[in-house]
């Protein structure tokens, strides 16, 4: 399988999307990045994640508590709200996708791919900044990470090791370079750990076209 890149961007005009995380927000900063990047539309990481807190305490659900985790139902449900809320040309989808499947949906220039992993202790994934051999996921803790997934490239390396899987992700702040992931790590973390089955569960983004829009607007209309 060839290179291929959201949008065929290259890897430096892409990681220009990355915005640094505080607190337990990834998921809410990798939607922001993606809805920018599909329909131009820019949201501040930490105003959207204040306003998801606050929604919480009024009875709308898009995180588990107040700055802790979003699932990825709630990541879906996030972007609806947002595409209602501020007429955004925006759908999500939650799809139990394929590793083999990843390649050909990046090639869709009208959608984005939000994955989401996790893991137990002592078995965090390894992610890389780079062509670095650093692991910027060294810890033994459990946890879980969303980043949104823009490139494949199966010639990648951080250091010696093979890294195809390339990600804007929100541990800095822009920069000329994704983080980067490789497929055997990839395959283990992309689950819900705490689930026997390994569901690979994420998130497409897809901005409509005029006509589908629209229609979706009519669908969705309030009563």
């Amino acid at each position: 399988m060839r290179s291929v890149s959201l949008k065929s961007l290259p890897e430096a005009e892409l990681a220009a999307f990355q915005t640094h995380q505080s607190g337990n927000n990834c998921a809410v900063h990798a939607i922001a990045a993606a809805v920018k990047l599909l329909a131009g539309t820019e949201f501040s990481p930490e105003a959207l994640s204040t306003e998801v807190d606050q929604l919480w305490r009024h009875g709308s659900f898009y995180r588990m508590l107040p700055g802790w985790a979003v699932t990825p139902g709630m990541q879906a449900r996030l972007v609806t709200f947002l595409a209602r809320t501020r007429n955004l040309p925006l759908e999500a989808q939650l799809k139990f996708l394929s590793l083999e499947s990843l390649p050909t949906l990046l090639q869709e220039d009208n959608q984005a791919l939000l994955l989401t992993f996790t893991w137990l202790p002592s078995r965090a994934p390894a992610i890389y900044h780079g062509n670095s051999s650093v692991n910027y996921n060294a810890t033994r803790k459990a946890g879980g990470h969303t980043m949104l997934l823009v490139a494949y490239n199966p010639e990648h390396y951080s250091g010696s090791l093979p890294t195809p899987w390339g990600f804007v992700n929100s541990w800095i702040d822009g920069g000329t370079e994704l983080f980067w992931m490789s497929e055997n790590d990839l395959r283990k973390a992309w689950n819900i750990a705490f689930f026997p089955l390994n569901l690979r569960l994420s998130v497409i983004i897809k901005k409509l076209s005029d006509d589908e829009n629209e229609t979706d607007k009519i669908t969705h209309r309030p009563c």
